[in-house]
């Protein structure tokens, strides 16, 4: 569209012209003075008042300095044009008027067609509403999102389509021949393009010229980019501002117990394990705390996912790693011990480290598989713990490396706390410790002194590494498929190495449906109850210790938080760059009375692991049905 502008103000703050979507004929357009393009007749009455609301709102709309932009919004104008900063420095507008337009989205039902010239201005107009909501945290629904954003990818797909039809048409010549054609044409190029109909018009051209372009176009079929690479890198730029705040959008689930993994896996492109423990350590602030630097940082999840990709598992996978870090971390904030201050920020770290490396590099294979067949890792760890032993040695043979180093910054002490942790944790995982670590944590439950954190911490990424079978059923079964997969594939090596099939990897033979069923109830239930007894034990000891030291003069420790969540995500840092430090929670001075405060862990697990089972009593009923038909079709 050729001498169209986009006002942007060359101040701190972006201003966006013609957000209003409940006045859809009040938009504001500059037209280049060197075309002669005239303005359609609905752009003739454009109120300064309009103008001074759409600044308004935008100036509400953005409340940092475009240094802390992305890249994608901090664009500056050069133009100093006066107009267009009129009643912006003194409007300040709530979020009521972003609010209605959020409200507009829903109506569609108007809207012109995607191929109309009005739809590129409507387009514009909706991104940027959907923009400035997002950037004042206003909620917009998500089939609204979804149906204006497909109407903005139509639009422009119908431009591209009609770039390319008149790009096609217009063929090259040499000058010479140009000049000679439209001598030629000179009748027809007079031609008025109101004067015939469309098909008329491309009949004279075709027949009587050497040229398509001789005769004059309508005002609506004049590209409305000015080239292809324009439509494209338009496209590209609604691409990008749609995957960061989808991205952004999924990630803020982190904290619920149904958090989809698989979707946040799918939707980046394979690397979840990355964003995911960016996005924690980011949220806590742990890089700024712990003196870790974020290129380092990066490079160690990238890393992390190669070796989880280097034997190409079903199931032991950079997915599983994400998702048992996700677990673990939700566990523990779903407990309220985030604002106990019962974790050091050391100790916070060092769960997260231990859940991203907990089956690095992990073969696809079992301890028993390592040992039968006498590999070199079995021989290395001397049959004990094999894989996991490994798994905590190769990160940390990592970590020796510079370029992977997250460490490098850590006292003696720090690092020695650091790697017992770890070690501790990951070791656990060990399924041939579960009945003895479920056995010694039943008996500190039962004990007056408090339970060694290091022994919590173990049990709490255990139960993750086997929480499946208590997340939704889509979920679950996934999960369950994928995990049965691998079995199935050790069985084939087992068998093509002359050893004997171990459980659940005879890929003919195994019952899925009652293997489930026998995990959910011998084993992750009763794990699942007692690490929720675990961190109800652990409250009650920090509501007693804080009950004896209680005075006006000392806050509740339920009121701080160590260590803090930082105000922004790792999906925010462009646009609050200010809040890195983390926010605290005081007790207001007023206040004298310690507030009562539940000892008692939700246990959102609980009900899936009913479901997931009754589920998978009606599929044991199916499979015994399918095996009974099987064996009466052998019997001859």
């Amino acid at each position: 569209m050729p001498g169209r502008k986009i006002r942007v103000t060359s101040c701190s703050s972006l201003h966006i012209i013609g957000t209003s979507l409940s006045n859809p004929a009040a938009k504001s357009m500059k037209v280049s003075a060197t075309t002669n393009t005239k303005r359609h007749h609905h752009h003739h009455h454009h109120s300064s008042k309009t103008n001074k609301t759409a600044a308004a709102r935008a100036a509400a709309m953005v409340n940092h300095d475009t240094e802390n932009l992305s890249p994608i919004f901090s664009s500056k104008s050069k133009s100093s044009d006066s107009t267009d900063n009129v009643g912006v420095g003194d409007s300040k507008i709530s979020h009521e008027a972003i609010e209605q337009d959020v409200t507009n989205l829903t109506n569609l039902n108007n809207l012109p067609s995607t191929n109309a010239f009005e739809a590129l201005q409507i387009s514009s107009d909706r991104l940027r509403t959907i923009i400035a909501a997002l950037h004042c945290n206003i909620l917009i629904r998500k089939a609204d999102l979804v149906r204006n954003l497909d109407y903005v990818a139509n639009v422009l797909d119908a431009v591209h389509e009609d770039e390319t039809r008149i790009k096609q048409q217009h063929i090259p010549v040499a000058p010479i021949r140009r000049r000679l054609m439209e001598e030629d044409d000179g009748a027809l190029s007079e031609i008025e393009p109101d004067s015939v109909p469309n098909e008329v018009r491309d009949w004279l051209t075709m027949t009587f010229t050497r040229s398509m372009s001789t005769l004059k176009r309508r005002p609506s079929d004049k590209p409305k980019f000015k080239s292809v690479a324009q439509a494209i890198r338009a496209g590209i730029m609604v691409d990008r501002i749609v995957k960061k705040w989808t991205l952004r959008i999924k990630l803020k689930t982190i904290n619920e117990w149904t958090f989809d993994v698989f979707s946040v896996n799918e939707f980046t492109n394979g690397q979840c394990l990355r964003y995911v423990g960016f996005e924690l350590m980011q949220r806590y602030n742990l890089p700024n705390k712990l003196h870790i630097s974020i290129t380092t940082l990066q490079n160690f999840l990238e890393q992390m996912e190669s070796g989880y990709s280097r034997y190409r598992n079903p199931y032991h996978n950079l997915v599983h790693a994400a998702d048992v870090l996700q677990t673990t971390y939700q566990i523990i904030y779903n407990s309220g011990l985030m604002v106990e201050n019962w974790l050091t920020d050391l100790e916070l770290f060092a769960i997260f480290v231990a859940a991203i490396v907990h089956d690095f590099e992990h073969t696809g294979t079992s301890n028993n598989f390592h040992i039968q067949s006498r590999s070199d890792v079995a021989l290395i760890y001397n049959d004990r713990a094999v894989l996991e032993n490994h798994h905590v040695s190769a990160a940390f043979r990592l970590m020796r490396q510079d370029e992977y180093n997250i460490l490098s910054e850590f006292t003696s002490d720090e690092y020695k706390n650091f790697r017992h942790l770890v070690i501790e944790m990951v070791l656990a995982t060990d399924m041939s410790c579960h009945f003895a670590q479920l056995k010694t944590m039943r008996s500190l439950i039962s004990m007056q002194e408090n339970i060694e954190k290091a022994k919590a911490l173990a049990l709490i990424l255990h139960c993750a590494d086997i929480s499946h079978p208590g997340k939704p059923w889509d979920i679950h079964h996934t999960w369950t498929q994928s995990l049965m997969e691998e079995f199935f594939k050790q069985g084939e090596k087992e068998k093509e190495l002359g050893l004997p099939c171990s459980p659940l990897c005879d890929r003919d033979n195994t019952l899925v449906a009652e293997s489930q069923i026998g995990f959910i109830q011998y084993i992750v239930e009763p794990s699942f109850i007692v690490v929720g007894d675990m961190l109800e034990k652990v409250l009650k000891s920090l509501v007693a210790a804080d009950s004896e030291l209680l005075s006006p003069s000392i806050p509740n420790r339920s009121m701080t938080s160590s260590p803090s969540p930082s105000a922004v995500s790792s999906t925010e840092l462009n646009h609050q760059h200010d809040e890195q430090n983390g926010l605290e929670r005081q007790l207001p001075s007023s206040m004298t009375t310690p507030i009562p405060r539940s000892t008692i862990v939700r246990r959102p697990w609980a009900e899936y692991l009913k479901l997931n089972r009754e589920r998978w009593v009606q599929e044991a009923e199916e499979e015994r049905r399918r095996k009974q038909l099987n064996v009466i079709e052998e019997e001859p």
